[in-house]
């Protein structure tokens, strides 16, 4: 038998989540196109509210982060008292799968989507499963084909990190309603707002009307709040009550919850970073399609990346490498169908005529 203390075999079995690299491998730091930040910030407004928050560092925050689930209920006609926040998006994912699934149970998600799933799901003893995908993104028929007895919690990425894929409205109402009624459907949405406003409403409709559909977004995104860690959640009053029996009873913090606030009041600033990622990413897209006969490919995308293929003279190893060299950090995947692909964050139109001119460096062509 054993001394020391042992971990359950099934947190053992978790590759702990790999953050986007910020630096090359000889320590000089980059430019990082590697963690989907904002390349334009943070909302003046919020920054503004983070100074002055700092002033009340001694004292707890709202631990229901009262002032802000208004402020997103009043936004998005939402009810706020079916609203529940968190540190980022993230830690509403993982309390999800802790709230719903445990051992002998399954936590469904599709091919190349977010890494946290599998972490949530083994966090809790559950068996993480995959759904195989169709071209990069969420496959219904594939889920739904996927669900068995065992099956208690469905996470779904619209828009999908890596690949930046999406699927439409009528695509995720018919997963919903392929789902038994016992079987949680999270929709995570932390690249919603690159969408048009138009395409953002399925899943606050499906979340308003069924008692098993839970969506979570982040600040962390758009807003460009990455470092203060604040996320939400909205879903059915029993959702919304697991999740507030479980999650930290402070976790968001004072600073977050008035920079949140803020940066809710400032809807041009979130416009003028979805103009800017929709120009710039359209141009990144353009210029790898125009290098398509090196082997240059990219993956459609609705959020704040691309997902670039390289199939030709030039590996996705290689232009990694050349694009640290020119002094900025992309992000590299190399599990199995990904290993031959980079994810490109849109950054500043600066950074990205230096990365194109990188990649038609690399092909031979003039920069």
């Amino acid at each position: 038998m054993s001394t020391l203390p042992t971990p359950k075999p099934w947190i053992l079995g978790i590759h702990a989540y790999v953050p986007g690299k910020s630096t090359a491998s000889d320590g000089r730091a980059l430019v990082k196109l590697s963690a989907n930040e904002n390349p334009l910030g943070t909302s003046p407004a919020a920054l503004e509210a983070l100074a002055r928050a700092r002033t009340e560092a001694a004292t707890y925050p709202d631990p229901a982060s009262a002032a802000l689930r208004e402020r997103i209920a009043e936004l998005y006609s939402l009810d706020a008292d079916r609203i529940v926040c968190g540190t980022g998006s993230d830690e509403l994912l993982n309390l999800a799968a802790q709230g719903f699934a445990g051992q002998g149970d399954e936590v469904l998600f599709s091919r190349h989507s977010f890494s946290v799933y599998d972490i949530a799901a083994r966090r809790c003893g559950a068996t993480p499963v995959e759904a195989t995908d169709r071209e990069f993104a969420a496959d219904v028929d594939a889920l739904l084909g996927a669900v068995t007895d065992r099956t208690r919690v469905v996470f779904l990425a619209n828009p999908n990190n890596p690949t930046g894929t999406w699927i439409a409205p009528e695509a995720v109402r018919r997963l919903h309603a392929g789902l038994p009624t016992d079987v949680l459907l999270v929709i995570d949405e932390a690249y919603c707002e690159y969408l048009d406003p138009a395409m953002q409403q399925v899943g606050f409709e499906l979340a308003a009307a069924n008692e098993n559909v839970l969506v979570t977004r982040t600040f962390s995104k758009i807003y460009g709040l990455a470092a203060e860690r604040v996320g939400w959640a909205t879903g059915a009053p029993r959702l919304i009550e697991t999740l507030n029996r479980i999650r930290g009873p402070f976790n968001v913090t004072a600073s977050g919850q008035k920079a949140a606030l803020a940066a809710l009041g400032d809807q041009a600033f979130v416009e003028r970073s979805r103009a800017h990622n929709r120009a710039e990413r359209s141009r990144l897209k353009d210029a790898v399609a125009a290098l398509g006969n090196h082997g240059l490919s990219s993956v459609p995308s609705e959020a704040n990346f691309l997902l670039v293929e390289f199939k030709g003279e030039v590996s996705a190893e290689t232009a990694l490498q050349a694009i640290a060299d020119a002094g900025y950090a992309v992000r590299h995947l190399p599990e199995p169908g990904l290993n031959h692909a980079l994810r490109i964050t849109i950054g500043k139109s600066d950074d990205m005529d230096r990365v194109i001119a990188v990649l038609r460096e690399l092909c031979g062509e003039p920069a």
